[in-house]
């Protein structure tokens, strides 16, 4: 089900010298930047070979971004996968019994539609399944 390693999501509490900084390592700039309001994050992403490294900053002191720093600081906040059919991956993993977040997908950065399985479903890491928006005029959204 799972086809290939999307992304990996870093959590940072400062957007811009995180930006600074892996522009310095990966030795190019990022790839795309975008504001999702509705997630209350800014992602920032550069592309790495075949994945993608997503910084995380959050907009506001209610986003989840903001909850996980608090909580834990920076560092990794998901592992992204690719999947053929979000809808279809999510249906499975909740029929296998295992802890989702979301029962649907939804448009994330990027032009992705993205869905999240439970922490608990990954050893304690945070699973985001994520594919192409087959809607393009919504990817930028």
């Amino acid at each position: 089900m799972l086809t290939r390693i999307d992304h990996v999501g870093i959590a940072v509490p400062d957007i811009d010298a995180a930006v600074e900084a892996y522009t310095r390592l990966l030795g190019r700039p990022p790839s795309h930047r975008q504001r999702v309001d509705s997630d209350g994050i800014e992602a920032v992403m550069f592309e790495v070979g075949e994945s993608r490294v997503e910084l995380l900053g959050s907009t506001g002191p209610d986003s989840k971004i903001a909850g996980f720093l608090e909580r834990r600081g920076g560092g990794l906040h998901h592992v992204a996968y690719g999947v053929d059919d979000v809808q279809e991956a999510l249906d499975e993993y909740t029929g296998l019994g295992l802890r989702t977040l979301d029962s649907s997908p939804r448009r994330g950065a990027a032009g992705r539609l993205v869905a999240f399985l439970h922490p608990s479903a990954g050893a304690g890491v945070l699973t985001e399944l994520c594919m192409a928006d087959p809607e393009p005029d919504h990817a930028a959204e």
